[in-house]
């Protein structure tokens, strides 16, 4: 079943590896109401995404160096930016 989610999984860590997103966008556009396909909660199990908090209070979803490697597995490489020092 994980190799199921791969694609979809990599879709979100690249949506997000193009900038940050506030946590409620991020849920609002990958919510799901199928529990077979749970890509969230995949992405966050996986290490793939990771959450920060703005000065502005705004809680924010990047990619981590593991959702990086995902990406680069994936053929994805070049779509996005290196990792962000510190994340």
């Amino acid at each position: 079943m994980l190799a199921t989610f791969s694609p979809l999984v990599a879709d979100l860590v690249e949506w997000v590896a193009r900038a940050p997103r506030p946590y409620a966008e991020v849920l609002d556009a990958w919510r799901t109401s199928c529990p077979r396909l749970p890509i969230w909660e995949e992405a966050v199990d996986r290490g793939l995404v990771g959450f920060s908090r703005g000065s502005d209070g705004v809680r924010t979803v990047h990619i981590t160096a593991a959702g990086h490697s995902f990406l680069h597995e994936a053929g994805r490489v070049g779509r996005v930016d290196p990792p962000a020092t510190g994340r």
